[in-house]
């Protein structure tokens, strides 16, 4: 039977397209960040700290799986992660695990992975993290608030595979989130966001396993025979 890091990481896998690699490590189980990545978490609570160290520990882990050889991973002025020249990459942090995404930047400009318990999302933060339409396709849902929870964690995804390209922090209120048909997922931008402009989208996968619910969203992937993995 395979372990919970191993269910997350099988399923996170497979949201991207081929060329990437994923890393899941257990926090707390992590060696520590190492000295130029530690200080951005110096001042930081311990779990903090440990959840820091889990990310950079499985970012490290996804660069070995591509053939590179581990390297730092500090964090920008923007808090977004460092990554080696020429890769492209999202980090994300939950329910005891820390995940990983890496890639050629030839093969990905950029990649957004999240994941969270797959629990149900609270009833009083709905309103604040989703559109209108988005609200109607909850609530036409047999599991309304997992479905929210879906929803949440595909925002996460986007705004994070979206961030390399605008340097920019957007609300929730900027993307409007679409489930298709085989665990596909549409990101469409509902205001312009430079260089994003209102219509522009980002394509990108969810699904489920380890106990998580997860999206991973690529930006300037090659066109697969059937299309998801198109900019």
């Amino acid at each position: 039977m395979s372990s919970r890091p191993q269910q997350a990481a099988a399923a996170a896998q497979a949201l991207f397209p081929p060329g990437a690699e994923v890393a899941v490590v257990s926090i707390g189980a992590a060696p520590p960040a190492w000295p130029s990545e530690a200080a951005a978490v110096a001042s930081a609570v311990p779990a903090r700290q440990a959840e820091f160290a889990a990310g950079r520990a499985a970012a490290r882990a996804a660069l070995e799986a591509l053939g590179l050889p581990p390297v730092a991973v500090p964090a920008l002025s923007t808090r977004a992660p460092g990554w080696p020249a020429g890769i492209a990459g999202s980090i994300c942090h939950t329910d005891g695990l820390a995940l990983a995404v890496l890639a050629p930047r030839r093969q990905c400009l950029s990649l957004g992975l999240d994941a969270e318990p797959d629990e149900p999302f609270p009833e009083e933060l709905v309103d604040s993290v989703t559109l209108p339409q988005e609200r109607r396709w909850i609530a036409a849902q047999p599991d309304r608030a997992r479905a929210a929870r879906l929803i949440f964690v595909a925002k996460e995804a986007a705004y994070k595979c979206q961030f390399p390209a605008s340097q920019t922090l957007i609300g929730f209120d900027a993307i409007r989130i679409e489930l298709r048909p085989a665990g596909r997922l549409m990101a469409t931008f509902v205001r312009p966001v430079a260089p994003f402009r209102t219509g522009d989208s980002l394509t990108g996968r969810y699904g489920h396993g380890g106990g998580l619910v997860m999206a991973g969203f690529t930006r300037g992937a090659t066109r697969t025979s059937d299309g998801p993995f198109a900019p």
